[in-house]
């Protein structure tokens, strides 16, 4: 899961994940936007219950290049390598996407690069 967050926000951000998701590993990675280090991403591993509250999506990661995505940015991806065509069989070149999150953008896709602002273990 990800939510979104200003880093004014993020104490209270991190208290709202603690008190409505249940996070078996009792950790939050905060990433922060490499352009604009304001703009927070707290991810976390939880059960996708339905319910996802306020500024929060479900997010995959391939943990090899450390790559966040949604399954509709990856698919906007493919298009855009294939010329168009989605192909869910392509091999998808991560490490062109090396420490970023992939985002559903309107036409296409957004890559956001990261950097990691902070771990958080509770």
């Amino acid at each position: 899961m990800c939510t979104f967050a200003h880093k004014t926000n993020l104490d209270i951000v991190i208290e709202y994940i603690k008190q409505n998701f249940e996070v078996p590993e009792k950790r939050i990675f905060v990433f922060s936007n490499y352009a604009n280090r304001n703009e927070l991403y707290c991810t976390f591993n939880a059960e996708d219950n339905g319910h996802r509250g306020k500024n929060t999506i479900s997010i995959h990661r391939k943990k090899e290049t450390n790559t966040l995505y949604t399954v509709n940015a990856l698919n906007e991806v493919i298009k855009d390598l294939n010329n168009g065509v989605l192909d869910k069989t392509m091999i998808i070149p991560w490490e062109a996407f090396e420490n970023s999150f992939i985002l559903q953008d309107d036409p296409g896709y957004k890559r956001i690069d990261l950097t990691l602002y902070k771990r958080i273990n509770f």
